[in-house]
């Protein structure tokens, strides 16, 4: 069963856009939780990833992020 306040995004190959951070934005306000897989097209080690989970709680209303393996859980 999937839960209801956990809503599930994927990075790809162009990143963080405009689009993206607008969709886990709009995501954000309706889910406490926001899960973020982020595509091997989109960085290939950890250290690039540590820096797109920085950039997304920077630039979102989030209070706290884990990291998975290549998933992000925004929780806000």
């Amino acid at each position: 069963m999937i839960h209801p306040t956990l809503a599930k995004f994927q990075i790809g190959k162009n990143g963080l856009t405009e689009g993206v951070l607008d969709s886990l934005g709009l995501a954000l306000k309706h889910h406490r939780q926001v899960r973020v897989s982020v595509l091997k097209s989109a960085c290939r080690d950890r250290e690039e990833l540590k820096k797109i989970a920085l950039q997304l709680t920077e630039k979102l209303p989030v209070k706290n992020h884990k990291i998975i393996g290549y998933t992000i859980i925004l929780i806000k």
